[in-house]
């Protein structure tokens, strides 16, 4: 479940997730021109000059009248030859400046400041809009329904603000969007069937949120064209949806995570073989994986853990070879590992907290690990010694097993070791 954010900046986590499902905000350096016979434009800029408090890189040292003027202040509303106007990622406070005049912008970006207004009604005045980036402010108030009828736009970049309210049904009517992020605020309601409509869509973040209902079927009519889709921390429930994997082919990430889905993940999701992200984490989930999981040969982050899934692991595990990050812990899976050896690119794996059984897996060829987690299983017999082989490792959790014998001398030559868990074992010998 997802929780209020009544804070900003958030931690840059998810950021998985985001980290993962969100994007580049573009340069920190202002995009705009003067037309040559605009000489009112030129006389506003050199006003904002004079309101600019902080210059510390001697941005506007050299301007004067007939310099090459680029805009950074809040007169920016009587600007009326803009097209673009970018001033993200530095210090700017208040509200939003007035957009009324900027009828020609095309591209708006004041991401990572420190803007605490609401979104006005009056930004769809500005009809040529094609890309609107506020991420990462202090944003309030609820998203006008009015930004429904800027039909030119193609971004709408809201990530991490203090919004709140629906998601505007009216948001179905831009069919030209292809991305819409509204992750990292406190919108609740259900996901408006409406998106449905929006058939050029490939990359949608709702994530980290409060949003409820089922999963959103509507997104089956974008079919051809979406390819990320973040829903994770919400509070969304029921099943996700059998045929998701017939329907949405061209997935490349998929991230449900910290939501109350329940029931098994679809099988028909070996069948969107471009997936790359499959995250699962902390849901009501249950069953056995099936093999159709080997299909995914593209699949870089696999995280299933804190759910109840059951029974041994499919054997077509050991067909990813793309596997980054493996994460299965918090489970109730059973019995031995299957081989493991041709996952070379992996750097993190964590079985922990389930009951497999057998002897330690050999993992001696996986030499990019770094993280490695068996803790609280079933596992006996002696510590493979090619563990020290592991080079990168820097935990080393096998604690609340069942191995027996010495600590092999090998696990010495792990210099970037920062944690070493052994305990609750059976081991022998003399600690060297």
């Amino acid at each position: 479940m997802a929780s209020a954010h009544p804070n900003r900046p958030r931690p840059p986590a998810m950021l998985l997730l985001l980290a993962l499902l969100h994007f580049s905000l573009g340069a920190s350096k202002i995009n705009c021109a003067t037309p040559p016979d605009n000489s009112t434009d030129v006389l506003w800029l050199q006003a904002f000059k004079h309101g600019i408090t902080s210059d510390p890189s001697g941005w506007f040292s050299s301007w004067n009248s007939s310099a090459n003027h680029c805009m950074c202040s809040s007169s920016i509303g009587n600007l009326t030859f803009l097209r673009t106007l970018n001033l993200s990622k530095n210090s700017f406070s208040g509200r939003l400046p007035p957009l009324n005049h900027l009828q020609k912008i095309q591209v708006l970006d004041l991401s990572r400041n420190r803007l605490h207004d609401s979104i006005p009604d009056a930004i769809t005045n500005c009809s040529s809009l094609r890309k609107i980036r506020l991420t990462t402010n202090f944003l309030v108030g609820e998203i006008p329904p009015k930004v429904g009828l800027l039909s030119n736009l193609s971004v709408l970049d809201l990530f991490a603000n203090n919004l709140i309210g629906i998601i505007p049904p009216m948001l179905g009517n831009i069919t030209s969007m292809r991305s819409l992020v509204l992750a990292a605020n406190n919108i609740t309601g259900s996901i408006p069937d409406e998106l449905g409509k929006l058939t050029n869509m490939w990359n949608l973040a709702l994530g980290q949120n409060m949003l409820s209902g089922g999963f959103p079927r509507c997104l089956f009519n974008l079919s051809n064209s979406l390819q990320i889709l973040g829903l994770g921390s919400n509070m969304l429930s029921k099943e996700v949806p059998p045929n998701i994997g017939d329907d949405l082919p061209n997935l490349q990430m998929l991230v449900l995570y910290d939501n109350m889905f329940e029931g098994q993940i679809p099988a028909s999701l070996g069948n969107a073989t471009g997936l790359e992200w499959l995250v699962f984490k902390n849901n009501n989930l249950t069953g056995m994986i099936g093999e159709w999981i080997g299909k995914l040969t593209r699949l870089q982050r696999l995280y299933l853990q804190a759910n109840s899934f059951i029974g041994p692991l499919p054997s077509s595990l050991g067909q990813l070879t793309q596997l980054r990050y493996l994460t299965l812990g918090n489970n109730k899976f059973e019995g031995p590992i299957p081989p493991l050896g041709q996952l070379t690119q992996l750097e993190g794996l964590s079985l922990a907290n389930n009951k497999f059984g057998g002897p330690i897996p050999l993992l001696d060829q996986l030499t990019q690990l770094t993280y490695l987690d068996l803790g609280n299983n079933k596992f006996g017999g002696p510590i493979p010694p090619t563990l020290g082989n592991l080079q990168q490792l820097w935990y080393l959790d096998l604690s609340q097993n069942n191995l027996e014998g010495n600590i092999p001398i090998q696990l010495g030559s792990l210099t970037s070791l920062y944690k070493l868990n052994l305990s609750s074992n059976k081991l022998t010998g003399k600690i060297s």
